[in-house]
């Protein structure tokens, strides 16, 4: 990314949360190389939340045998198929074990490309009284967008991580990072994410 970031505003552990969206075997594979860096900055975030005391949540997308939840003429249906099914108990449904959850950490079960349709994430969002989203995750086209969308228009005021979300295509990550997220979002890196959560606020 060569835009300028904007400023990151304060991030209030007792009023933010961390999504860290589909981080999963199965999905992270599709990436290739940036898959081990992209972790790496991930997991520096995870520690930093962790020690702050920020919320976190998980979200992986995953289906009942014979996708139920979809039905073979929705649009994801084939995707869906190429996967292998993407079942519940699927090695590639599983959140790869560098971003493992911890026991107390939610992991949200979607059933689309956005997390909060037909899921239990609004109210977990809402027991911890969020109002500040920082979205991590794969793909930048796919579930970030989808996410940025939905909380900008719920008014939680979101936050992405550039450089800890990838796309397959490294040129849709960048517009959307540059020209589109920007408008509803504050654009931001793993280290200034970080050192926001390491500093008084």
């Amino acid at each position: 990314m060569t835009a300028p970031l904007a400023p990151l505003p304060p991030l209030h552990p007792k009023t933010t949360t961390f999504l860290f969206m589909d981080f999963q075997n199965g999905v992270t594979s599709r990436i290739g190389d940036q898959a081990a860096q992209l972790f790496g900055r991930a997991a520096s975030v995870l520690d930093a939340a962790r020690a702050a005391g920020a919320g976190v949540v998980f979200v992986r997308v995953a289906f009942r045998e014979g996708c139920p939840e979809l039905g073979e003429d929705h649009r994801m249906a084939a995707v869906v198929k190429q996967m292998g099914g993407l079942r519940l108990d699927a090695e590639e449904t599983q959140i790869v074990a560098a971003l493992a959850p911890r026991a107390t950490e939610p992991v949200v079960v979607k059933h689309r490309v956005g997390p909060f349709l037909g899921t239990d994430l609004t109210p977990i969002l809402s027991a911890r009284r969020t109002e500040t989203l920082v979205l991590l995750g794969v793909a930048t086209s796919g579930v970030v967008l989808s996410t940025v969308r939905h909380a900008a228009d719920a008014d939680y005021r979101v936050v992405v991580v550039e450089d800890a979300c990838a796309d397959a295509d490294p040129e849709v990550h960048r517009v959307l990072m540059e020209k589109v997220f920007p408008r509803q979002a504050v654009v931001t890196r793993s280290d200034a994410v970080v050192a926001a959560l390491t500093r008084p606020v």
